[in-house]
Formats: structure tokens, sequence, C-alpha cells
């Protein structure tokens, strides 16, 4: 998935909330028949007075925002109309600290603004909001207008509205009907008081101080107490983002399946990070809900294990070399064979021309022995600097590690960064021309992206051949709450290419040697039930081997609220046909909040 900037980390920075407002001279209260709330905010997405001045719009402070680049407060009228499309708050945009405080009545005159989080090519819809605005004290010390409850019964189970076709699919010009469509109930709440009560835990707290809770417990759970994202049709209408209006050295460092028990409560914003987001000004507190990292089973004498792991970005100067050596030795059981992703170069991030990444691909292989591991022996491919995306100067690249005292590598000379791999017969089966190889290196749907790494490997005397993979990142795409409906995956186009590519190369192999051991393996940065998963699928020739788990336990990543795939094993059809498959999706990463990488490894066992 995108990367988010550090940039970001500093605009969410947060301070104590203000806890008292300047002094402020009483005056009388605002006139009945001027402009309310749920007037600016309207029965659509976009204000039907955006870009219009308007006046002495009466309400009550129910939160500040002291931190970051927005600050300002939520406004919320007290004497709601009796329209469930319109909304009764909106936050007004200060620029800096605000002087008023929550309990205030006030009066705000300012112009009505329409302002899309990330900019307008995000696809993001927009937040109203009052700017410029001169704000007028009526009365201190107010209630402030009790929270509305965000639960299984109140949210709809569809998402959201088919876009208008004649607005690019756009839903912004639709009226909303809260009761029907889950973006259109939180649309109708944005920036009113909210609250959610013993709000399970989804997406575990990240380094920007938010995590997701879900408002329906029962919703595609997983069974380690997550919330399972199964098809494009099931975008989980209970995942709710919560960040905080307090300090962030307060804010709670929660796993999935932990528990905010209580109530949660605070304005309804929307960012460009995740969309609609309670920024509770009242935080449950957190109960433990146990999650404990997995281990898989240790593969016996005749079974070959073969992993996948992301290990984000790994390169020398980085502190979780022990922790992945831990992760690959005791909860993976140290496989035979292990994929890695994501492996940078000797000088990581500085880009000064270094491709080769030997010192870290040895300082994991050294870690791992020192965690009481194989010393395993590697094989991979050095890119054309900067030619293979990921972070700039860092040249990702996918690398083997294998065991030799338990399987051994066919080394084929030949292979670098610019030659093909190609298949021929010898004897009657199917060989590698070089192994390593990368496979169609000057193909356009490689540009700026990984290239896959084939090999050639041998257990008990049988070949098995292996395809690392990295595929485009989804980068890009339109969110689950952007403004068009259904979003935008631009990325696909160039991963379906990608995915067409590998599983043209498994044809290759199976057209010599039908019965071959093939297995593509990787980040795959798409799910199990994608096209890119059916274009590599083909017509038979590989197998996504992670459905062969129960649906509630195939996810290898965790991103806003919804466990998903992005890591995948493929098999072919003689593996597959191998009555004694096993599969493990090892959860030791993507659940919890000190996680060393964001993916989960995968591991297969089989006999050959």
């Amino acid at each position: 998935m995108p990367s988010r900037s550090s940039a970001r980390l500093a605009a969410l920075t947060v301070a104590a909330v203000c806890s008292a407002a300047s002094a402020v001279v009483l005056t009388s209260p605002a006139h009945a028949d001027s402009v309310r709330v749920h007037d600016i905010q309207g029965t659509t997405r976009i204000s039907p007075f955006a870009g219009q001045k308007v006046t002495d719009v009466p309400g009550i402070v129910t939160a500040t925002r002291t931190y970051g680049s927005s600050k300002g407060f939520w406004l919320q009228d007290a004497t709601p109309d009796d329209n469930p499309a319109t909304s009764e708050g909106v936050f007004v945009f200060t620029s800096s600290t605000p002087k008023v405080a929550a309990g205030d009545s006030v009066t705000v005159t300012g112009t009505v603004s329409e302002y899309v989080p990330g900019g307008a090519s995000s696809g993001n819809q927009s937040l109203t909001e009052i700017t410029k605005p001169t704000v007028t004290a009526v009365s201190t010390g107010n209630a402030v207008p009790a929270p509305v409850v965000v639960d299984e019964d109140s949210v709809p189970d569809a998402y959201a509205p088919a876009g208008d076709t004649a607005a690019a699919g756009s839903v912004n010009g639709l009226t909303l009907d809260p009761a029907k469509y889950a973006l259109d109930y939180y649309e109708s709440l944005e920036g009113m008081n909210v609250q959610v009560a013993d709000a399970r835990v989804v997406t575990a707290t990240d380094p920007y101080s938010e995590l997701w809770v879900t408002a329906k417990p029962h919703e595609h759970p997983s069974r380690r107490g997550g919330t399972v994202y199964g098809s494009y049709d099931s975008q989980n209408t209970g995942r709710l983002q919560i960040q905080s209006l307090g300090s962030t050295a307060d804010f709670p460092k929660a796993n999935v399946g932990d528990t905010l028990e209580g109530t949660t409560t605070g304005p309804l914003d929307f960012n460009q990070y995740g969309g609609y987001t309670l920024v509770a000004s009242e935080l449950g507190t957190l109960r433990s809900g146990g999650l404990e990292r997995e281990t898989t089973q240790k593969q016996s004498g005749r079974e070959l294990a073969v992993a996948t792991y992301n290990v984000e970005n790994l390169d020398p100067s980085d502190a979780t070399f022990d922790q992945h050596a831990a992760a690959i030795v005791h909860n993976l059981q140290s496989p035979d064979i292990v994929s890695l992703e994501e492996i940078q170069d000797n000088n990581g991030a500085k880009d000064d021309g270094t491709v080769d990444a030997s010192q870290t691909v040895n300082k994991l292989i050294d870690a791992i022995v020192a965690a009481g591991g194989p010393k395993y022996d590697w094989r991979s491919i050095d890119p054309v600097n900067d030619q293979d995306g990921g972070e700039p100067g860092g040249n990702i690249r996918q690398a083997f590690l294998f065991n030799p005292e338990r399987v051994s590598f066919v080394d084929r000379a030949g292979g670098d960064s610019t030659t093909a791999v190609g298949v021929t017969k010898a004897q009657g089966k199917a060989r590698l021309t070089v192994s390593p190889g990368r496979i169609a290196p000057a193909d356009a749907a490689w540009a700026n992206s990984r290239k896959p790494l084939a090999g050639e490997f041998v257990f008990h005397g049988k070949t098995v051949f292996v395809i690392a993979n990295h595929l485009n990142s989804k980068g890009g795409d339109q969110g689950l709450t952007s403004q068009y409906q259904p979003p935008v995956r631009s990325s696909e186009i160039q991963r379906h290419a990608q995915a067409t590519v590998v599983n043209g190369f498994v044809k290759d192999i199976l057209a010599v040697q039908k019965n071959a051991d093939v297995i593509a393996l990787g980040d795959m940065n798409d799910f199990e039930f994608s096209g890119t998963a059916r274009i590599l699928e083909g017509d038979g020739e590989l197998w996504s081997a992670i459905k062969s788990l129960p649906r509630s336990e195939r996810y290898t990543y965790d991103y806003q609220g919804n466990q998903q795939v992005l890591d995948q094993i493929l098999v072919s059809p003689a593996i597959r046909r191998d009555c004694g498959l096993e599969y493990d999706s090892v959860h030791v990463n993507s659940e919890f909040d000190d996680q060393i990488s964001d993916h989960d490894p995968q591991v297969l066992r089989f006999r050959p």
C-alpha cells in the first residue's frame, strides 16, 4: 500500500486540548431567521452555500482542535431540523488556536468552503467548513449536544450508492439516503458529536496515533478479532477511524481484538487517510484481547516448506534484523526456501548508484543463525539503479534464502538485471535457461517496478521452480470513501499486465513439463478475489493456495479496518493435487501496533 510521509506525522502531532477560551464579551442571541448549520450542510455532500458568506450561524462548540495545520472547532446546532439527511454539525477553520471552548454558545460569520483532503486529484470527498470566521460569544458553560450513537443498528449494510454517470461517477450531487447507505449515513453526521461504545479494535494503533474500530461486531469477523475484506462488494460498513484530541502520549497502544471499553465520543471528521474519523474528546478505556503472535507447524522431513515475507524496506541501518530473524526461525519454523521482498541495497535510501545488497542479506542471515536457525544461502539479482520503484535510492528487490542442508539451488550462469530467463527442455523435463533469472525485464509491464526472480531448486531429487514477485503497488487508487463510487483502481492496469507476463512464463514451463512443480509467490499487492489473481491463475496454470483457508483466516495485511490479502503463494496443478498441501498465513505483524513489517509472512508445506 502507499506509504505516508513523515510530514503527516508532524501535522498530526497532538497537543493537549485547549481547556479555556479567551475572555469574550457576551452578546445577544442570533436572529431566528439566520442561516443554520443544517442549511449549510444541505441534503447532498456539497453545501448549497459553498463559496458564499453566511452570517450569524448559531451553535454550541462541541470540541476544539489546537494542533496541526487544521486548527479550529466544531459547531453544532442545538435545535436540529427533522431531516435525517442534513447534518447539524460543521467544522469552523480558524487556522490559529481557536479562542473558544466546548460548551460555548456562539454565532459564526464566515465563508462556506468545500475542502478536499489530499486535493481534487485524490478523488476524495470534501469536508464542509466555515472559513475566515468571525466568532461572537453568546454564553458559556452550555451542555454539549448529546452524541449520536453509531452502532450496528444505525449503520446501514449497503456501503455506497452508485455514482452519477453524468458526473463521472461522483456521488457528490446525489441526495443523501442515510437509512440505506453507510457512506450517506456518515456524511449526514459530518461535524456532529457522535459516539461508539465498547468498540472492538480492527486495525492496530499506527505511528500516527490512530486506530480503527468496528461498530458492527458481527460483520465478517476474523477468528482473531478483526474484520475480513472478502470482495469488492464487502467494504465492511462498520469500520470507523479513531483519532484523539488529547495528547499522543495518552493514545492507547492497541492490537486487533482489543476493545475501547465504555464510550468513545467526539466530532465526526473526514480526512485524507481513511475518510470518516471520530476525533475523540473522550476515549474509551483500552481492554486487551490478549492477542499473541502465531507460530506455524514445523515441516516434516519429507515436506518442503516455502515462505514469502515482505520485510519492508530492509537495509543495514535498520534495527529490526533480530526481530525478523526471530520471526523466521521461531514463528515460521525455519522454512526451506524464503522469498524476501523489499530487500534494499547496502546503503538503503542513499541514492548514490549503489545496487549491491549483500550486506543487507548477510546481516539477516547472521541474525538468523544467532537466533538458532540454519545458515541460509541466498540468491538474488541486483536491479538496474533506480529502475525498480520503491523508496528512491533503495533499489528494492526480491531475494531467495534457502537452507542448503535441506534443499539445493541449481545455478546456471548468465542471469543478470537485463537478461530474460527462458524455459528449455532437457531429458524430457523443463529447465530454466539461467538460474537465478529475471522474467522479461525489458517488458513495459515492469516499468518502475520490481521484476520477478525465477529460480530452480531441488528437494529430495525433485525439481521445484520458484518465482518471487513484488507486483505494482496500489498507490494512486481511489479510496473506499472516494466521491467516485465504485472507486477507480488505476494501479491494477499495470498489475494485470504483470500478472499476464508471470502467467505466460508458468505456461511456458508447463508446456514443456505438464506435471512440473511451480510456485509463484510474493507480495502481489492484490486480493485473492481480484482480477490480478484471476490472471495469475489463468486457465488453471496456478491456484492461490490461501483459498484453502477458511474465509475468516484469509488475510495478510490490515488496512483501514479491513483485513485483506496482498501476499500470496500460487501453485501449479501438480502441487495442488497433493492432498498433503498445507497453507498458513502466519499473523505476526499486521494485527500488532509494534509490527516490524506491515505484512504477515505466508508458508506453504507440501511433498514434491
